[in-house]
C-alpha cells in the first residue's frame, strides 16, 4: 500500500493523514497486572506485610502500549504476535478487542504461555512484581506462521513497527524474512530494539535505541557530550545494519536523527516529570507514523521527542494524547 504523504503538508494535514494509516505492529504484547491495596500488618507466616486487596485492573503491556499509542494517533493499529491458549492469553485478546484493535495477526500456541506481569501496590508504593513468563524463542512451526501471517497483512499497511521486549517472539530469522518482503513491498521498517536481536535488524528504516541499547548492542563507549564521538557512533551503527536511518532517544538530553543526510540533534522540552514509562513505545508509534507519511528527518524527530516529554507527564503508563500533541507541535515544530 502506497504512503500517502508528502513533504510539505501543515501539522494539521499532518495529524489528519494519520486517520488514513494502517500500522502492523510485530512483537512482544503482553498483560499488565495491577493489584492496588493497603497495608495493615505484618503476615504472621513471614516477615512480609499482608496486602488487602481494594481493586485489581488489566492494562495492555509490552507491544500494546504502542498498539494504544498508534490508534491515539488515529491510524489502524495491527497486533501480529503469538500468546498462549491459557487463561491470560484469553484476557490479553479480550483486553485487545474491548480497545477496538486489529487482532488480524494475533497467534494462539498450545505450547507457550502468554507474559503476565503483575504489580502489586500498597498505597502508592510497590511492594513486589510477579513475572510469568518465557522468554524462549518460538518454534519453528510457530516462527513459520508469524512470518505468514505478517507477508499477508504487510502489503495493506504503511508501516511495520519491530516492537522487541526479548521474550522469543522475534527471531533473526523472523526479522530478515519480514524485513525483506516489506523492503521488497516498499513498505517502511521501524525498529524498538532490546538486547538479544540488536544486530539482527539489517536493513530496516529507522531504528531506535536509546543510549543504553545503543552502548550495549555495539558494544561500545562513548562521551554524549562529545558530539563528534556520538555521531560517529550513530554512523557505526547505520553501517553494521545497513539502517536508512537511526533516531537514538537521549532521554533527559532529547533526541538524534541521522536520516536522509541529515543529522540533527534536539533538546528535551521542559518537562514536569511524573513517570517516564512507556515514553518509548510513544516515541517509536509517532516516529513510525512520520516515516510511513514521508516525512522529514526534523518533523519525525521532532514530533517524536515531543510525544515521549508529554506522556511523562502522566503517572503511569498512558498513550499520547493526540489533541494537545497537535496543540504543542503547532507551538514548537
Amino acid at each position: 500500500m502506497s504512503p500517502v504523504g508528502v513533504l510539505d503538508m501543515s501539522i494539521d494535514e499532518l495529524f489528519d493523514q494519520f486517520d488514513k494509516l494502517r500500522v502492523l505492529i510485530v512483537g512482544d504484547v503482553m498483560l499488565d497486572s495491577y493489584v492496588w491495596g493497603r497495608v495493615e500488618r505484618i503476615s504472621p507466616e513471614a516477615p512480609v506485610p499482608v496486602v488487602t486487596v481494594d481493586r485489581r485492573e488489566l492494562r495492555l503491556g509490552g507491544a500494546g502500549n504502542v498498539l494504544l499509542n498508534v490508534q491515539a494517533l488515529g491510524a489502524e493499529a495491527i497486533i501480529c504476535s503469538i500468546i498462549g491458549t491459557d487463561a491470560p492469553g484469553d484476557q490479553l485478546e479480550q483486553e485487545l478487542c474491548n480497545r477496538g484493535l486489529n487482532c488480524d495477526g494475533l497467534i494462539r500456541s498450545t505450547d507457550r504461555i502468554t507474559t503476565i506481569k503483575e504489580r502489586i501496590i500498597a498505597g502508592s508504593q510497590q511492594v513486589v512484581r510477579v513475572d510469568t513468563e518465557t522468554d524462549k524463542y518460538i518454534t519453528a512451526d510457530e516462527r513459520a506462521q508469524l512470518i505468514d501471517k505478517a507477508k499477508e497483512l504487510i502489503p495493506t499497511c504503511h508501516v511495520v513497527i519491530f516492537e522487541d521486549y526479548d521474550k522469543g517472539v522475534l527471531s533473526k530469522e523472523a526479522i530478515a524474512e519480514i524485513t525483506n518482503f516489506a523492503n521488497d513491498k516498499g513498505v517502511p521498517t521501524v525498529v524498538d530494539p532490546k538486547k538479544r536481536n540488536f544486530l539482527s535488524y539489517q536493513n530496516t528504516t529507522l531504528f531506535k535505541p536509546n543510549l543504553k541499547e545503543l552502548r550495549e548492542g555495539l558494544k561500545v563507549d562513548f562521551d554524549i557530550d562529545k558530539p563528534e564521538e556520538f555521531r560517529a557512533v550513530v554512523n557505526q551503527l547505520k553501517e553494521t545494519l545497513n539502517l536508512k536511518g537511526a533516531l537514538i532517544t537521549l532521554s533527559e538530553r532529547g533526541a538524534y536523527i541521522d536520516y536522509k543526510g541529515e543529522r540533527l540533534k534536539l533538546p528535551a522540552h521542559i518537562r514536569k516529570i511524573a513517570d517516564v514509562s512507556g515514553a518509548g513505545d510513544t516515541v517509536i508509534s509517532i516516529a513510525a507514523c512520520c516515516v510511513a507519511l514521508k516525512q522529514p528527518p526534523h518533523i519525525i524527530a521532532g514530533l517524536s521527542n515531543l510525544g515521549g516529554g508529554l506522556v511523562c507527564e502522566s503517572v503511569g503508563v498512558v498513550p499520547i494524547d493526540k489533541g494537545q500533541l497537535k496543540q504543542e507541535a503547532k507551538e514548537s515544530l
